[in-house]
This record gives C-alpha cells, sequence and structure tokens, in this order.
C-alpha cells in the first residue's frame, strides 16, 4: 500500500508511454537549446534557452493530448505571460510586489486568450526576477527567446510526435451528425446521457479539468458502453427514439408533405390533427400522385407508447412495409419516432453489449 504513492495519477499513463515522453524531451530540449543558439549568438547575456521550456517540454511529451500542451498553449501563453512580466517590472520595482502580480495578471491573460500553460507563469516570473541578461533584453525578451524558444520546442514537438506515429496536435473526434436536418442526436448517441449532461455536471462539480470537453464526452460514452455490458438492461423506446418529430398537418397541401420529406431525408411523415393528435402517416409513395391535401391520402401507421421494450418493435420494422414506429401518449399526442435506422443502431449496440459482456465472462 506503501507504493501506492508512487502510481501515476494520470489515467492511461504507462511505462512505454513515458519513456517516449523521456526521449521526447531529451531531443527537444537539446534541439531548442542548439538552435536558439545558432539564432542569437552566444555569451552570457543572452539567453539562450528560459527554464519554463522544460516544464512546457513536460506538458508537450508527457501530456500531449492535453489542451495546455497545444501549440497555441505554448506558444501564445509562453509569450503573452513574458510579456505581462515585463510590463509588471517596469511599473512595478517592488520584487515581491511585482512577482504576485506579474504571475496573477499572467493567468489572467492567459485565460483571456484561451492559452493558459502552466509554464507561462514561470515565464512571467522570470522577466521579473531574471537578472541582467532579462533586464538587458528589456521589451525584446518575450518575443527572443521565449517565443523563439516555443516555437521551435513546438516545432520539434510535432516533427517528433509524428515520428513515433503519436497525433499532435490533438484533434478532438468530430461527433457524429443527424442526417435528417433535425436537431435530435443521431441514432447511435440517443442512448444514455446527452451533451447537456455533462454541461450541467461540469457546472455542479464547480472544477476545472485538464480534458477537452468533446474528449469528455468520448470517454464517458465509452463507460457508458461498458456499463451497459455490465448492467445489461432492457433497452426501451424513449432511450432511442428521436424526440424532435417533423410532422404535417392534415389540410397541409401534398406539395409542402413532399417538400418536408425531401428536406429532411425521411421515408415516413406523421400526419397530426388541429388538436396535435396523431391520425396516420405519409410517404413519398402516397404522395406521389397526390394534388389535393394530405388528409386524402394518409394511412395507418404503428404506434407504441415511450415505455415499451424498444426490440419488440423488430417485427413491425422488418414487416418490408413500415419504416417507422410514432411514439405516443395516452392522448395519441407525439412523444417521439423509432426508424429502421434508429433500431438498427440500438441493436448493433447491445450486440456489441453482449459481445464484450461473453468476453468479459470467457
Amino acid at each position: 500500500m506503501a507504493f501506492r504513492l508512487f502510481v501515476p495519477i494520470l489515467a492511461g499513463a504507462t511505462l512505454r508511454e513515458r519513456i517516449i515522453a523521456c526521449i521526447g524531451a531529451t531531443i527537444g530540449i537539446a534541439l531548442t537549446g542548439a538552435i536558439s543558439g545558432l539564432v542569437l549568438g552566444s555569451g552570457p547575456h543572452v539567453p539562450l534557452l528560459v527554464a519554463p521550456m522544460g516544464a512546457s517540454a513536460v506538458l508537450l511529451f508527457a501530456v500531449p493530448a492535453s489542451p495546455l500542451a497545444q501549440p497555441w498553449s505554448i506558444i501564445g501563453g509562453n509569450t503573452i505571460s513574458a510579456l505581462v512580466g515585463v510590463l509588471v517590472a517596469y511599473f512595478v520595482h517592488e520584487p515581491i510586489l511585482a512577482m504576485g502580480i506579474a504571475v496573477s495578471l499572467a493567468i489572467a491573460a492567459m485565460s483571456f486568450t484561451r492559452c493558459l500553460h502552466p509554464p507561462g507563469g514561470a515565464a512571467a516570473l522570470t522577466a521579473v526576477i531574471g537578472g541582467p541578461a532579462v533586464i538587458g533584453a528589456g521589451f525584446l525578451f518575450p518575443f527572443v527567446p521565449v517565443a523563439l524558444n516555443s516555437i521551435v520546442l513546438v516545432a520539434l514537438g510535432y516533427g517528433f510526435h509524428k515520428l513515433s506515429r503519436r497525433t499532435y496536435p490533438h484533434v478532438t473526434v468530430a461527433a457524429p451528425k443527424n442526417s435528417h436536418g433535425t436537431i435530435d442526436p443521431p441514432a447511435q448517441e440517443r442512448i444514455g446521457f446527452r451533451p447537456e449532461d455533462i454541461d450541467a455536471a461540469l457546472g455542479t462539480l464547480e472544477e476545472t479539468f485538464d480534458i477537452d470537453r468533446n474528449d469528455l464526452e468520448r470517454l464517458l460514452r465509452q463507460v457508458e458502453l461498458q456499463a451497459m455490458v455490465r448492467t445489461h438492461r432492457t433497452l426501451l423506446c424513449r432511450d432511442i427514439m428521436s424526440c424532435h418529430v417533423i410532422s404535417v398537418d392534415e389540410h397541409a397541401r401534398a406539395d409542402q408533405a413532399r417538400h418536408l420529406l425531401l428536406a429532411h431525408n425521411i421515408r415516413t411523415l406523421p400526419v397530426v390533427d388541429s388538436e396535435a393528435r396523431l391520425v396516420g402517416a405519409v410517404g413519398l409513395r402516397e404522395l406521389a400522385w397526390a394534388s389535393d391535401t394530405v388528409k386524402s391520402v394518409t394511412k395507418a401507421v404503428a404506434t407504441v407508447s415511450a415505455s415499451a421494450p424498444a426490440m419488440g418493435l423488430l417485427p413491425v420494422l422488418t414487416d418490408g412495409r413500415s419504416h417507422a414506429v410514432v411514439i405516443i401518449d395516452d392522448n395519441r399526442r407525439i412523444l417521439g419516432l423509432i426508424t429502421q435506422t434508429d433500431l438498427l443502431a440500438a441493436t448493433a449496440r447491445t450486440q456489441t453489449a453482449d459481445r464484450l459482456l461473453a468476453e468479459a465472462v470467457a
């Protein structure tokens, strides 16, 4: 138990990743110093490599997916913070007070410019207490050597990660989009939590986490899948249905219904009466030769309650005629809609859960 203190606290940290980080930092810092020396020349009056670059290298090579380790965070964070430090040193001549003000204003400046980078605090502090070399550089210090060091380090980091087949800069995987032009999430994203749940949880916790919000959502969806494997509960219609249902009034003209079907790339269009109660549905087949109102060609549509098991819709949606089932309440008002695609996505996810469960048991 005593050795728990020495266990890495970073999620996903492995020995291989740490070795790669060490190699990258060795190469990155050494070459940054060498390249800066070639550009700036040598001499005690010229700071070839500022100390905050060591901390930047830790983030760049050890946690390249962190928002704090991205190119703008490193270059902007270090440069802006160093500039803040120089300005504070110019106007505030009491060293103790200047140090505190420089770091606090650097945090504020990095936050407003969206380049928060912890070593930036050290860059601001260096600008205040850096000694004769920094004082001699004056307002040039944030750019040469700080910005120069940062740019060279990021460029070397990019090349190193490319060679080691790691993604840098970190790119968040784009969330799947709804192909029907509605505000509902895609079928595979409807089970479980929603993006607004993440925002609410972050607001409740009142903490800042070193992870991109979209990466957090992707991680939580994978956690949810693992939880499904563990709990293996029955999916209900409310879990997978579309809630933003495109419908048409029974007195609307047929060409209006055709436009809605084509604009939203859907095959079933629910028809409602003046009190928003479900009457039936139409598709392009029914509307092909219709010239009057939608009511004249409305056909019956399968319906079910939101609490019904989703897999119970399998016979209906595989009968060769029905493309969707409308979810209604006791007053026949529309709550949602489940298509063949929705059920297929749910089936695939359930099968994945079954497979993972079987592998876990085996």
